[in-house]
């Protein structure tokens, strides 16, 4: 009997604590940094075009330096720099779904 009333007694109080509490405001304050995001910055997907052009030239220099100097294996080093300029590409479609910036 009595750890029914110690039940009974804290859902009471848990039901009644529960009107007394209010939501934190979180969605205009989401907005208002989304805004200030797509306002201060510019586009995550150009940062992210730009970056892949920059692994592409020195990936592509790279390359050539170890072409003339005749290295036999660099196709793996051509996948290498190949691959991160996707992956930087991808990165900025990634970014720009999840943060919308």
């Amino acid at each position: 009997m009595k750890i029914h009333r110690k039940v009974l007694l804290m859902l009471v109080l848990s039901s009644v604590s529960s009107f007394y509490c209010h939501a934190q405001p979180g969605l205009d304050e989401m907005q208002q940094a989304q805004q200030s995001l797509t306002q201060s910055f510019f586009s995550a997907q150009d940062c992210s075009l730009v970056l892949a052009g920059l692994l592409a030239i020195g990936g592509a220099v790279r390359v050539y330096y170890n072409w003339q100097l005749g290295k036999p294996r660099i196709d793996m080093e051509i996948a290498a720099w190949f691959f991160a300029a996707i992956f930087m590409v991808l990165a900025g479609a990634f970014v720009r779904a999840v943060f919308g910036i």
